[in-house]
């Protein structure tokens, strides 16, 4: 039966006696879709006996059901078309490749290009990837991200395969990312390890972290002096053990040795004067990680323009650091395998001294 309102009541049958409301439906109304059941139940719009009913709800002989006016199924949601690249979009983004093999691409990201979008960002890395499909009919997909103002090696990957991989590599940290920086001032220890746990810092949106001790992430960088201009700057190498955001920035900052041209960790302090430029000098130097197909993939980025030119400027030569990468070389010890080490060689005195007693005692 229905009323005027497009309202229809039904009554249960002897051979429906017992079964679901939603089986109830698939056998009287197949058309109506279960979705559209669960959204009537939802909105207390399907009734059994005038009481609000639930699709698993078990329904006896004699009893009404009101169901409310059949309606089309809602259409899915279209997703949003992506703005077909210009001729020089696609060129800019193929200049970007420095390694491509059948699973992955490899981007030397220049400064000032995100990688993903967001507010007030239109410019990014995700948005040129249509571009680098080349022989494929899916674009590639990013696997791990570099600050916008950090430039260097990012990785692609060119099938699901390949990007589930690479993501169990950077999840099981057996991925390595070298990066080199320039920094204010010298560090007092040339080769060392910092610990120091990161957060978000309060009232900044999310937008910028600070070292935390009591509720922050543990966060790991090792880093190596390579070269020195007096006590004005220092080039430094860098492996993050840990991805925490903005993790170098804060980590150097918080030795007292800011990223040059980093005002936001840094402040004021960060920016050198004669000449050299005030953009951030963070590049992601090289990326080693395991390959799906071919063993190591190991690839090294060229510095950008004003990198360049800064090392230039303060008489770094590059060539320095191509002899042993920081992740060749055995990490000097931390503060916890020092105490460890001085505790094992204090118990292995102290026996030592109490067999020399015993032996006297017994002379």
């Amino acid at each position: 039966m229905t009323t005027e309102q497009g309202v229809r009541q039904f009554t249960v049958d002897a051979e429906d006696d017992g079964i679901r409301l939603d089986r109830w439906f698939k056998r009287h109304l197949p058309d109506t879709s279960f979705n559209i059941v669960s959204r009537w139940a939802r909105t207390g719009q399907l009734r059994v006996d005038g009481a609000r009913a639930t699709p698993g709800d078990r329904i006896a002989t004699g009893q009404s059901i009101r169901v409310p006016p059949d309606e089309p199924e809602r259409a899915p949601r279209a997703k949003p078309q992506r703005e077909p690249l210009t001729p020089e979009q696609i060129e800019f983004a193929r200049s970007m490749v420095i390694h491509r093999d059948v699973q992955a691409i490899v981007l030397n990201k220049p400064p000032g290009l995100a990688t993903q979008g967001g507010t007030k960002t239109h410019e990014h890395v995700d948005g040129l990837l249509d571009a680098l499909a080349f022989d494929r009919d899916d674009r590639p997909k990013l696997v791990h991200r570099l600050d916008k103002d950090t430039s260097g090696a990012l990785l692609l990957a060119r099938s699901p395969r390949a990007a589930a991989h690479f993501a169990r590599n950077f999840s099981s940290r057996s991925a390595k990312k070298i990066y080199w920086a320039l920094v204010v001032g010298v560090p007092e220890i040339r080769d060392g390890v910092i610990e120091l746990p990161l957060a978000k810092q309060p009232g900044s949106g999310g937008e910028k972290m600070h070292v935390d001790e009591a509720g922050g992430l543990p966060a790991k960088t090792r880093y190596r002096v390579v070269e020195r201009a007096g006590n004005r700057a220092a080039w430094v190498e860098l492996q993050p053990y840990t991805g925490r955001t903005h993790q170098l920035r804060v980590h150097l900052a918080a030795i007292g040795h800011p990223i040059v041209g980093d005002g936001k960790y840094g402040g004021a302090e960060s920016f050198l004067t004669g000449g050299i430029s005030r953009k951030m000098h963070l590049h992601a130097r090289r990326i080693r990680i395991d390959h799906p197909d071919t063993g190591k993939l190991d690839v090294t980025a060229a510095l950008p323009p004003h990198f360049a030119e800064s090392m230039d400027m303060l008489g770094f030569d590059p060539a320095l650091a191509e002899v042993a990468l920081i992740d060749d070389i055995a990490p000097p010890p931390t503060r916890e395998e020092k105490k460890a080490k001085a505790r094992a060689h204090a118990k292995t005195f102290r026996k030592e001294r109490r067999g020399e007693r015993r032996s006297r005692g017994e002379a």
